[in-house]
């Protein structure tokens, strides 16, 4: 399993004073975006030598406790990083379908579990639909509203980073999507 890795900086951040925020994000993002582990630890061991690391020895120690859930992130090209680098999208999801199900208690069968969470699926993709449309026309700054479910959020380059998830996963992903 992935770590995300916004939720693994701003683990990190917890343990940093607010004047040293921006200098230790800085100072972190070597190890995020080296292009594999090894100069992705040499990275961590570089700022776990620095002043900063010597003044916040947590945030280091933060990425070091979730270094191996950390690293399958590091095998993926810049590109599909882009894409998979957090996993709010997944969470949002989870947390309102999560919300349905609690409701609701015990279920007669799979069947209707699997049709309660799609028609909730359907009802958040209408929610957001709408607020989509409020939003048609605004700078792309005062938008508010998230991107779709169902389709996949908006997302640049998707169609390359879409390629390099074909060559990588053959068996799962569909070539003529």
């Amino acid at each position: 399993v992935q770590t995300c890795v916004v939720h693994l900086i701003r683990a990190a951040m917890r343990f940093v004073a607010y004047q040293d925020r921006k200098k230790v994000a800085a100072a972190l993002k070597p190890i995020y975006t080296a292009p594999n582990e090894e100069t992705a630890r040499k990275a961590l061991a570089e700022f776990e030598a620095s002043e900063l690391g010597t003044k916040y020895p947590s945030a280091a120690a933060t990425w070091a406790n979730s270094w191996e859930r950390f690293i399958p992130f590091l095998q993926f090209p810049p590109m599909l990083r882009k894409v998979i680098y957090t996993t709010n999208s997944i969470e949002s999801l989870n947390f309102q379908l999560r919300k349905v199900t609690k409701n609701r208690g015990h279920f007669p069968s799979t069947e209707a579990a699997v049709k309660l969470l799609w028609l909730a699926i359907c009802n958040i993709e209408d929610k957001r639909a709408a607020e989509r449309a409020r939003d048609r026309g605004k700078p792309a700054g005062q938008r508010k509203a998230q991107g779709r479910l169902v389709e996949g959020q908006a997302v640049t380059n998707w169609k390359q980073a879409l390629a390099q998830l074909a060559a990588a996963y053959p068996d799962r992903i569909n070539p003529d999507l």
